[in-house]
């Protein structure tokens, strides 16, 4: 379940930072940049600071 959550937001953000670059200012492509390193980054390592949060507010 925490992968969906994980690809469903990194998804989202990518497609908000295109259309806000698109339509408001081109620097929120580093919105873009930043989810794509850190998705790349965690394919490595392993470790998903998105994932530690889903952790810590979903825990009984």
């Amino acid at each position: 379940m925490k992968e969906r959550i994980v690809r469903f937001v990194a998804g989202t953000l990518i497609l908000i930072s295109v259309l806000l670059a698109y339509f408001v200012a081109i620097q929120w492509l580093f919105l873009t940049a930043f989810v794509g390193l850190n998705l790349l980054q965690s394919s490595l390592t392993r470790f998903c600071p998105l994932e530690k949060l889903i952790d810590l507010f979903t825990r009984k």
